[in-house]
C-alpha cells in the first residue's frame, strides 16, 4: 500500500470546540512566529472554494520543506490534493507552494520520525514514537499522508 492510503489511524481525530478555540489561539501566536517551526496553512475548499487555514508543524530536511498529516486524511488534506497547492504564513511572511504527496512509505518515513520529535499532542494518533527506528515508521506512512512543499514563483 503507498504512503497516504486509507487504513485505521490510532486514534479518530474530531474537531471539538475546545479544539476550535485552542486553534484559534495558536493562529494568532503562530501569526507573530511565537510557536517554533508551526505555520498557519491556508488551503482552499474543494467544494466552497473558501480559504481554510490550519496551525501546521513543517519539517524541514535536507534543505526542503516538509508537511505532514498526523490525523489522517482530513480536510485540508483533501482540499491540498484537489487544488495541487497550499499556501504557508508565519511572522508575516507568506509563501504560495505547490505540494507533491509521498507515495513510497520508505520515503515518508524518515520524514514522519522528524516530526514527532517535533511536535507534542499529534503523537497520540501514532502507533509510533520518535525513539522508533525508521522502519516502524513506513507502516505510519500508509496513515499520515506527507507532502514535499515547493515555493512557487
Amino acid at each position: 500500500m503507498a504512503a497516504g492510503d486509507a487504513g485505521s489511524l490510532k486514534r479518530k481525530f474530531r474537531m471539538t470546540p475546545i479544539r476550535r478555540v485552542g486553534d484559534r489561539l495558536v493562529r494568532g501566536l503562530v501569526r507573530f512566529g511565537l510557536i517554533r517551526d508551526t505555520y498557519m496553512l491556508t488551503t482552499l475548499g474543494r467544494k466552497t472554494g473558501q480559504p481554510r487555514s490550519n496551525p501546521v508543524v513543517l519539517v524541514e530536511r535536507d534543505h526542503h520543506r516538509w508537511l505532514v498529516a498526523p490525523y489522517g486524511s482530513v480536510s485540508w488534506v483533501l482540499n491540498a490534493r484537489a487544488a495541487g497547492r497550499v499556501t504557508v504564513q508565519r511572522r508575516g511572511h507568506t509563501w504560495e507552494c505547490a505540494i507533491r504527496e509521498l507515495r513510497d512509505a520508505s520515503e515518508a518515513a524518515p520524514i514522519l520520525k522528524q516530526y514527532l520529535a517535533l511536535t507534542g499532542p499529534p503523537r497520540a494518533y501514532f502507533d509510533a514514537n520518535k525513539h522508533d527506528p525508521v522502519e516502524k515508521f513506513e507502516a505510519e506512512a500508509m496513515l499520515h499522508p506527507v507532502f514535499e512543499l515547493t515555493d512557487i514563483k
